[in-house]
């Protein structure tokens, strides 16, 4: 395939969430297999709801993400603008052109009567649906309806016809527009519903395929019969399955956590971990493989591998993909992701003053994080003395006497001990635990705990090489006064 052009177009009516994150990194994919064009196209003529910061939500989302395009805001481009509200001049031809040809029509209907109609309509048992008595109305009746006040919405003028394509994902469409009414293309005030927009921007930007959420599914005979009227191509359409909880009900953007900035970003999950995992709802590679790297995906994306039915939103399965990413960046690296989720002042001013001691405690526990935000909680036994029940230090199967007894163990054969490596400690107090007696877990659990104060941390031998020997000391000896 040459010349691909395709587009995502977010409403910036809400925060950048994983729906649109997955329709968007589907289309930068494609676009980037086959050498085209990502664009992105703010839809923002629903004005009232639309603002400044769901936009900047948004595009700092896709950027964070790496989806970064080749044509729209911040970029520009030869189609331009990229902004709706700044394209509503090249609107305006269009809907007189619908006009003219008599495809669409000014309806006068207010709420209440367009209410009424339903009603009567539900009360015979019918389908409820706009009628289109607007659609034939006189000279006459137009200019009275003006000079009452009334105010009028465009209609565009449906032909009862079936209307079929082929779907990228879905496959053959055929869908029969006689339940369908007269939909609105402009609104009162002037301005167009995305419906119309949409599709006289696909045709001005080139856009070759529309691939969307299948929630825009009911939307494509409106845009092929509009593209029809007004003579232009249709572009290719494909469209997604949903995304599903865990529980199989439909992921909603006001109760689950969507939001790609405030439920992702902002407690610790990597760009990286996102893509990779929004990457695989809906998209199966055909193999086993789970983790992919951007370029892999990009090497092996294609619709034809995208299914049909519902993808299942797994947050445990992100959580062990982010740990899994976590673990494979390089200790300086994981040590500048987790800078912003530090916020103990202590610690950062003790980072600032031995970086060197910060990445061998990232190191010791990179491998128990799954997310960055976990960070403080995970390296605080390195910058405080712990604080625990002295009931965690005796082993299990063990007792409280043979608690005491390895913490004394320990420190007496720690204090002699001049080389504190990992080896050199291992030996000392395995050989310390036979020679007295003790089983060789009774006394690194014990010497563990009284480091760190968790029944959960890094290993014995790894603790005492990085917390050093007068610090280890002090904190043997605190456990020991405990006993």
């Amino acid at each position: 395939m040459s010349d691909i052009r395709v587009r995502i177009a977010p409403s910036p009516t809400g925060l950048l969430h994983i729906g649109t994150a997955r329709t968007a990194l589907f289309n930068y994919l494609f676009a980037r297999h086959y050498k085209g064009k990502f664009i992105v196209r703010i839809e923002d003529t629903d004005k009232e709801r639309s603002t400044d910061a769901f936009t900047k939500d948004i595009l700092d989302g896709l950027e964070w993400l790496g989806l970064n395009w080749d044509e729209g805001p911040t970029v520009g481009g030869e189609f331009g603008p990229y902004f709706q509200q700044e394209r509503e001049h090249l609107y305006e031809q269009y809907v007189d052109q619908l006009l003219e040809s008599k495809r669409a029509y000014r309806c006068y209907c207010t709420p209440d009567e367009l209410s009424l109609e339903r009603e009567q309509q539900q009360a015979r048992g019918e389908a409820p649906k706009y009628s289109g008595k607007c659609r034939n109305l006189t000279e006459g009746e137009r200019e009275q309806f003006e000079l009452e006040g009334r105010e009028s919405v465009i209609r565009f003028a449906i032909d009862n016809q079936s209307v079929e394509f082929d779907d990228l994902i879905k496959g053959h469409v055929s869908i029969d527009t006689t339940l369908m009414s007269d939909f609105v293309i402009v609104r009162s005030d002037g301005t167009p519903l995305f419906i119309f927009s949409n599709a006289v921007d696909d045709y001005l930007m080139k856009i070759t395929h529309v691939l969307r959420g299948d929630d825009h599914l009911n939307n494509v005979p409106k845009q092929i019969m509009l593209n029809d009227a007004l003579g232009f191509t249709s572009p290719n359409f494909g469209h997604f399955p949903l995304i599903f909880n865990t529980d199989r009900s439909k992921m909603s953007k006001r109760k689950d956590p969507v939001s790609i900035t405030n439920d992702f970003k902002q407690k610790g999950y990597l760009p990286e971990a996102i893509i990779n995992f929004v990457a695989l709802l809906g998209w199966n590679p055909g193999t086993e493989q789970e983790i992919f790297s951007i370029e892999e995906l990009i090497n092996e994306f294609t619709v034809e591998r995208v299914g049909k039915s519902p993808s299942i939103f797994d947050i445990e399965k992100l959580q062990w993909m982010n740990g899994a990413y976590i673990r494979e960046l390089p200790i300086a690296e994981l040590a500048k992701r987790v800078e912003p989720f530090i916020s103990d002042d202590s610690i950062k001013e003790a980072i600032e003053k031995d970086v060197n001691y910060f990445h061998q405690a990232l190191t010791l526990v990179k491998d128990r994080m799954r997310l960055l935000s976990e960070v403080e909680d995970q390296i605080k036994m390195f910058y405080f003395k712990p604080k625990f029940d002295k009931v965690l230090l005796t082993a299990n199967k063990s007792t409280a006497e043979n608690a005491k007894k390895s913490l004394e163990v320990a420190s007496k054969v720690l204090t002699e001990l001049k080389d504190f490596t990992t080896a050199a400690t291992e030996t000392a107090l395995r050989a310390a635990a036979k020679e007295n007696g003790l089983k060789d877990g009774e006394i690194l659990w014990t010497v563990r705990v009284a480091l760190s104060g968790s029944a959960q941390s890094p290993g014995t031998f790894e603790l005492l090489e990085v917390l050093g020997k007068k610090e280890s000391l002090e904190r043997i000896n605190i456990a020991l006064n405990l006993c």
